[in-house]
């Protein structure tokens, strides 16, 4: 096992090795007439990047100091974003340069007469030399590397750019109307609103909050569900970040369920820090609303202290007339919810693939990736999350709060 782990591991870091070394001669060698400062200085900023992308990430798993944190955060994650669009758009560069390099070249200024000998015989002009071929041009080759490379660099930077102030400017509304079959009809137009993902850390801190409550309050919401991945990091450094979450307010008040970053970031101080905030923590547990069932399951990442998710003790021994509303962070828990009766399930945990195309790989992990789907008699949604892990970047995921409207059947 050890040795497949190691044969996987040096597997990566041969493919991002040649992908940073193909990134560096595409924007740098390519673009230059020889070794100089230029290409060194194109190797520092790619090998310095990673290192603070790296460095970003293991501070933030060993708890490191905060202040520390915040100063890797930055410049890591961004450069974690940024190398992404960079290696995808110097690869969509290479359909582009063959048709630069193909292109015909002006040879003069337009209208320019083109002088011819008159005297001399025509059997003894010389033949007209065959133009070089562009392929052959080095010098031709030279411009054409510089402006694919400018077009690259410019295109990674402005979807990141645009991606990050996304995140920053916080997270829109989207409103689902899901119908349910058990629901009465005094519930009818009941308003859930499903926050996920919010990853309070070295980035997203108070301010990023009172965003996510402002927008929260302003639906007026019957009830809200916080489905996990609230915070990256200790009550200790970012209890003053969550504070804004007291201010939360529903009808029916604030509901909790764990993420697998909370095992990450202790678990058990934060299930305390978010009870002390207001909020009613789900820990495999059920509440009776007034018109349906709330449950809530812990994360599977729970499993590896001890405290996973227990569907049979949140859920057996229900009333299966009601409705039931189940909060689970993974869409992976649907499984188990179509075995007990669910009939809607709130789910974040995708952040809908966060930066594209990382949907692809979101999607080969979870059942769905984001927005509404039928499993048997339960239906699952999945939001795409408020905040962002990492590059406090989206792209082609836009961050939501969705407010589930309830639909009865009766009404």
């Amino acid at each position: 096992m050890v040795i497949v782990f190691a044969l996987v591991a040096l597997l990566a870091l041969a493919v991002v090795v040649s992908a940073n070394w193909y990134v560096w001669r595409r924007l740098f060698r390519d673009t230059t007439e020889g070794p100089g400062r230029t290409r060194r200085l194109g190797a520092v900023l790619i090998a310095g990047g990673w290192a603070l992308a790296v460095g970003a990430l293991v501070a933030e798993r060993t708890g490191a100091p905060f202040w520390l944190q915040r100063v890797l955060a930055w410049p890591g994650f961004l450069w974690l974003a940024l190398s992404i669009y960079l290696l995808l758009a110097v690869l969509a560069g290479e359909l582009l340069r063959p048709l630069l390099l193909r292109l015909p070249r002006r040879r003069g200024r337009a209208g320019a007469a083109v002088p011819r000998p008159e005297s001399a015989p025509a059997a003894t002009l010389p033949e007209p030399a065959e133009p070089p071929t562009p392929a052959a041009d080095p010098s031709r080759r030279l411009v054409v590397s510089r402006v694919v490379a400018g077009a690259a660099a410019a295109a990674a930077v402005g979807t990141v750019g645009s991606g990050t102030y996304g995140v920053l400017r916080g997270p829109s509304v989207k409103r689902v109307t899901v119908p349910l079959a058990k629901l009465p009809r005094a519930a009818h137009g009941y308003r859930i609103a499903v926050v996920s993902d919010i990853h309070l850390g070295p980035i997203l801190g108070r301010g990023f909050a009172q965003k996510v409550v402002d927008t929260v309050n302003a639906t007026q919401p019957d009830l809200i569900a916080v489905v996990g991945d609230l915070v990256d990091g200790s009550v200790k450094d970012l209890g003053p970040a969550a504070a804004p979450l007291a201010r939360l307010r529903a009808r029916h008040g604030a509901y909790f369920v764990t993420g697998n970053h909370e095992y990450f970031s202790g678990a058990a101080s934060w299930v305390e820090e978010v009870r002390r905030l207001g909020m009613h923590p789900l820990e495999n547990a059920r509440t009776e609303m007034p018109w349906f069932d709330l449950a809530g399951v812990n994360d599977v990442q729970g499993e590896s202290e001890g405290h996973g998710p227990d569907f049979t003790r949140a859920l057996g021994d229900r009333d299966t007339a009601r409705a039931c509303v189940l909060l689970a962070h993974q869409p992976v828990q649907i499984h188990e919810a179509v075995r007990h009766g669910v009939d809607l399930q709130l789910s974040g945990h995708t952040h809908g693939g966060q930066l594209w195309p990382g949907n692809l790989v979101a999607a080969a992990a979870n059942p769905t990736v984001a927005g509404l789907e039928r499993y048997g008699d339960t239906q699952l949604y999945v939001s795409r999350g408020a905040g962002a892990w990492g590059p406090p970047t989206r792209v082609g995921a836009p961050s939501d709060i969705t407010v589930i409207e309830l639909a009865s059947r009766h009404a």
